[in-house]
C-alpha cells in the first residue's frame, strides 16, 4: 500500500507513497468541511464523513490540526505506522492529502474505510443501543487480533501507544477496526535495544488507559499496550470508564475488579445489560481476570498478546445450559 524509500526526508517519501487527493475534492466531499459532516475530533484532528459524488463511496477524512503543538509529528507518525500494514482489524487509510487549503494554509489529511457503525464508545454510553455480551467478546477477540498483528506480525513491532474505545471502530458488520495511529511507535527489529527510545517529551496516550510507568517517562513497548487492552476489557464488561467519578481515594478499574475477583462478586461489578438467569458466570468471571492480568502496574506482571489470545480461545463464552 506505500512504498517509501527511507532515504529520503520524510515529505518526499509521503508524496511519492500515497496516491495524492486534492483539497478541493475533500472540500467539496465534506461540504465545506462542514459540523454536519464532522463524526469526530481527537487532540491533532478532526474527523469528517465525506461524500465523493463521482464516484459514490463514503470514506472517512481525519483533517490534522497543523496549528497544534504536535499535529503534523502525529500525522507523519501515522502514515510512518500505516504504509506498510494491512489486516481485517485495523482501519484501511485509502490516500491522503498533503497540500494547501483555499486561504494559503498547509493541509494535511488521511482518508479511511468509512466505518458506518461508529465507535466503540459510541455503543458502550449509548441510550438508544446497546452491545450483548456475544457481540462484546467479538470485538475484544477482534481487538486482541489487531494487536497480535501490530506487535509480531507486520515486520518491524509497532505500538499503537493510545487504545481505547473511541479509537475502536466498527463496520457494517460490527467487525471491530483499531485506528488512531497518531501516537504509535515502531520499534525496529534489527536495531538495538534502544530502538524504542522515545524522544517526546509528552505522556503517549489518554489518562485512564495509559499505562503508570508511560507517565514515568518510560519508552513505549507493547506491554503499555496490553495495560491499554486490559483496561479497555475491564471497561466493556462492568460498563465503567477509567475515570468514573467512584474510582477515588487510589481505587481504579483494575483494583476494583481485582478485588471483586478475588471476593467472588463478579457478577456485581458486571454491567447489568450482561446480566441474563442463563449468564455463563464462569465465562464472566474468565473474561474479568484476563482485563486484570493485563492491566498490572508492573508491565512484568501483564500477559502478552499471545497468552491473551490463547486464553481467549480456551474459554467457552456459551450461555449455561
Amino acid at each position: 500500500m506505500f512504498h517509501c524509500c527511507r532515504d529520503e526526508p520524510p515529505e518526499a517519501r509521503l508524496a511519492e507513497s500515497i496516491e495524492k487527493i486534492s483539497y478541493g475534492r475533500l472540500f467539496k466531499a465534506t461540504e465545506g468541511f462542514s459540523t454536519k459532516s464532522l463524526i469526530g475530533t481527537s487532540s491533532f484532528s478532526s474527523v469528517y464523513k465525506g461524500v465523493f459524488v463521482e464516484n459514490g463511496f463514503t470514506m472517512a477524512i481525519k483533517v490534522l490540526n497543523l496549528q497544534r503543538r504536535g499535529g503534523f509529528k502525529s500525522f507523519m507518525a501515522e502514515c510512518e505506522a500505516l504504509r506498510n500494514i494491512r489486516h481485517r482489524n485495523l482501519v484501511k487509510v485509502i490516500t491522503a492529502c498533503s497540500s494547501v487549503d483555499f486561504q494559503g494554509n498547509d493541509f494535511k489529511a488521511l482518508v479511511y474505510d468509512f466505518m458506518p457503525n461508529g465507535s466503540l464508545e459510541s455503543w458502550l454510553y449509548s441510550v438508544d443501543r446497546t452491545l450483548d455480551l456475544v457481540q462484546r467478546i467479538s470485538i475484544i477477540k477482534d481487538v486482541a487480533f489487531a494487536l497480535d498483528y501490530l506487535h509480531c506480525r507486520c515486520g518491524n513491532v509497532i505500538v499503537h501507544c493510545d487504545l481505547k474505545p473511541s479509537n475502536i471502530l466498527l463496520d457494517a458488520d460490527m467487525v471491530a477496526h483499531v485506528g488512531d495511529f497518531g501516537l504509535a511507535k515502531i520499534l525496529f527489529l534489527k536495531e538495538g535495544s534502544n530502538a524504542n527510545a522515545s524522544s517526546s517529551s509528552f505522556i503517549r496516550g489518554t489518562i485512564g488507559y495509559a499505562p503508570p510507568e508511560y507517565g514515568l517517562g518510560n519508552e513505549a513497548s507493547t506491554s503499555g499496550d496490553i495495560y491499554s487492552y486490559g483496561i479497555l476489557l475491564l471497561e466493556m464488561l462492568t460498563g465503567k470508564k477509567p475515570v468514573d467519578p467512584i474510582f477515588e481515594g487510589g481505587l481504579g478499574l483494575h483494583s476494583y475488579a481485582r478485588s471483586a475477583l478475588a471476593d467472588g462478586l463478579v457478577l456485581q461489578i458486571v454491567d447489568p445489560m450482561l446480566l441474563s438467569k442463563d449468564v455463563n458466570e464462569k465465562s464472566l468471571i474468565s473474561l474479568v481476570r484476563i482485563g486484570v492480568q493485563c492491566s498490572y502496574e508492573s508491565p512484568q506482571d501483564r500477559m502478552d498478546i499471545g497468552t491473551i489470545i490463547r486464553e481467549l480461545f480456551g474459554t467457552t463464552f456459551a450461555s449455561r445450559s
